[in-house]
């Protein structure tokens, strides 16, 4: 068994035995976030039907996952980076997910160019929990506006995404989250990375976006 598969499957057994513990029965999904990584060491995954990746960044997910996805037509792709709006007919062509709306401009220009091509993606709104000024993100007492203007241009918005801030426990962030999430009637939450992914999980996050603890350290 190759070591990328053998380390999501750890993954995936200790999620299951924690949350069972404190008798959570829905696991979250992990995406693979795939991004710097070659293709050759991302294919055990493929291989082994792991369908959910994630990429950060546009140009090196097209040069990637374009001829890719032609023959796993299966594959979900989630683009979990900033998405700058020159870059959105691109993403609109490739991924399944984004999960950094932040703005009603790159809402527009998704719905626009989705629109164009007869596709319907699955949306995240990056909600900046900690009030970070170095973070992309909605602000938290923004965000319902932006929820109904997603609404209101028909896109298909199905729940929000954080990063927590660095070296502080993510718990009070995760809380805050779920019930941002449940008060605006959304079913998804993306949260939890591989330093927190088990207290995301705690806080019924249902999308956690897992790279260096699958494919070991970037260079």
């Amino acid at each position: 068994m190759h070591s990328t598969v053998k380390n999501l499957l750890d993954i995936k057994d200790t999620i299951k035995v924690k949350l069972n513990k404190i008798n959570i029965k829905n696991y979250p999904k992990i995406i693979a976030v795939s991004k710097t990584f070659k293709i050759d060491q991302i294919s055990p995954l493929i291989d082994y039907g792991h369908k959910d990746f994630g990429e950060n960044k546009v140009q090196e997910a097209v040069e990637k996952w374009t001829e890719i996805k032609k023959i796993n037509p299966e594959l979900q792709l989630h683009m979990i980076g900033k998405l700058q709006t020159n870059k959105v007919k691109f993403a609109v062509k490739l991924f399944d997910y984004i999960h950094s709306v932040d703005s009603e401009k790159l809402a527009k220009k998704i719905a626009d160019e989705q629109n164009k091509i007869n596709k319907n993606i699955k949306i995240f709104l990056q909600v900046n929990i900690g009030d970070e000024n170095q973070k992309s993100g909605i602000n938290k007492n923004e965000l319902k506006s932006l929820v109904n203007y997603c609404i209101e241009i028909n896109l298909d918005l199905i729940g929000l995404m954080c990063i927590p801030p660095a070296n502080i426990d993510p718990e009070v962030y995760f809380e805050e989250m779920k019930n941002l999430n449940k008060s605006l009637g959304l079913t998804e939450l993306s949260m939890g990375m591989s330093s927190d992914f088990i207290i995301a999980a705690k806080y019924e996050s249902t999308f956690i976006r897992v790279g260096s603890s699958i494919f070991g350290q970037r260079s």
